[in-house]
């Protein structure tokens, strides 16, 4: 009989994946799209590591003003459109060191976080999301809190899934120079509280969230 692996298969490799530059971002005017990136912004689904497909694709670019990320949640549980849910719709988080991190286990003041909540409204057909930048357990230094307003976010509700758009803007992320550094650490975790967690790399059995040595790195490429 085949035994479950003690570590997850994504544990034993260092994740680089590329991360292209995409100028017309952010688009805050267009009433339809904040970001649109392209299909080559995708990154690679690890879950298939595990024998398992992950259910939301996501999409990473930059430029000089920042980081755009996308969420395209496929599937739309009946139970996620239940009214009055406590824990809320959908919740994304997303770090980002801009140092890329690799030999402490404690987040410095380069690291940051940014959570997503995403919340039904009106006629349930319409979503709205509410960004914030929280700090890290047991930093070693905190990141500087940027304002809320400088995070841009988009939250859309189709037929068949949900969508978000964020752009976290250069002044929100300390540290971040690609004129001098083309590495960032990056980790996500996105719950929609209907299926299992999705993330990048290794999941909530590590401490994804505090640990930037758990992170994999996002190679910024023209």
């Amino acid at each position: 009989m085949a035994t479950k692996p003690l570590l997850p298969q994504v544990f034993w490799f260092r994740i680089a994946v590329p991360c292209s530059r995409v100028e017309d971002i952010p688009r805050p005017a267009d009433p339809v799209r904040l970001l649109d990136l392209p299909s080559g912004c995708t990154l690679p689904d690890l879950g298939q590591l595990e024998g398992r497909a992950g259910w939301a694709q996501v999409r990473v670019g930059w430029n000089a003003r920042g980081l755009g990320i996308t969420v395209l949640a496929e599937g739309l549980p009946d139970q996620q459109l239940a009214r009055d849910r406590p824990e809320g719709f959908a919740v994304v988080q997303v770090w980002v060191d801009t140092r890329d991190t690799r030999n402490v286990s404690r987040a410095t003041r380069f690291c940051h976080r940014f959570t997503a909540r995403l919340e039904l409204v009106g006629s349930r057909r319409l979503l709205s999301v509410d960004v914030s930048q929280r700090p890290i357990a047991r930093a070693m230094a905190d990141a500087p809190l940027c304002r809320a307003e400088l995070l841009l976010a988009r939250a859309e509700l189709g037929r068949s899934g949900w969508m978000l758009e964020l752009f976290l803007p250069a002044p929100a992320l300390n540290g971040f120079d690609p004129d001098t550094n083309r590495r960032l650490g990056f980790a996500y975790q996105i719950a929609d509280h209907v299926r299992d967690d999705q993330f990048l790399g290794v999941g909530r059995d590590f401490p994804i969230g505090e640990n930037p040595s758990l992170w994999a790195t996002l190679e910024l490429h023209d």
